[in-house]
């Protein structure tokens, strides 16, 4: 009778309790966001299928790895042609972009590099400069309209800073870039999902990922 009385979620289910068996549904229900909607915050998609749920607070939630793992296994399983395809595009597509920003060292990142990109997701580049102005001022040089904003990451010591970042479209694809100093070269921030130093390809790493995938 106590389960009858519950309130229901915005979808209908009945509120469950972190103690219960809930995290693997829980990710998959956010990995599914991901894969769908295009929702690229790992911790909104997390609240969110929490809000689904029912579930408050931050006990029981599946980790971004966990969530990682079922947005992968929903690749294959519902994507197993169209992911590849995104996929294999948004690599092609960084080579000319990193030879275009050469002077910057840049670096491919994120889902285009793991290999957990899909239609919806952008390439993402590292960019360095000794004054992090001046990817803006190239950008101005060649005439590329962008949207400017600021990023935030974490170092091994778990303190947080930001970073000037850029983005635009071309050819129907969107390219992210992000700018540190120089020296952040040799010391990359640590990554959303697996909370280690992020992992960095340049472009002769990329040329092998498409030669050998």
């Amino acid at each position: 009778m106590r389960n009858s009385r519950r309130s229901k979620s915005s979808d209908g289910r009945a509120p469950i309790g972190p103690g219960r068996r809930n995290r693997q549904e829980l990710a998959a229900y956010a990995a599914r966001l991901i894969a769908e909607t295009g929702l690229r915050d790992f911790e909104d998609a997390k609240q969110r299928a929490a809000e689904a749920f029912g579930i408050g607070g931050q006990a029981g939630l599946p980790s971004n790895l966990e969530i990682d793992a079922e947005l992968r296994a929903y690749q294959r399983l519902f994507q197993s042609q169209s992911q590849p395809q995104a996929l294999r595009r948004r690599r092609e597509a960084a080579l000319p972009a990193m030879q275009f920003f050469a002077q910057f060292e840049p670096r491919l990142v994120g889902a285009v590099l793991d290999g957990s990109a899909d239609g919806f997701s952008a390439v993402c580049l590292h960019l360095f400069a000794d004054d992090p102005r001046a990817v803006a001022w190239f950008l101005d040089d060649q005439r590329i309209p962008y949207e400017s904003f600021e990023r935030t990451f974490r170092q091994q010591d778990r303190q947080a800073y930001s970073v000037p970042a850029y983005r635009f479209e071309r050819d129907g694809l969107e390219f992210d870039l992000t700018v540190f100093e120089v020296d952040a070269l040799r010391h990359p921030p640590l990554d959303r999902i697996s909370q280690k130093p992020m992992k960095r390809s340049d472009r002769q790493a990329v040329e092998k990922l498409l030669s050998t995938g």
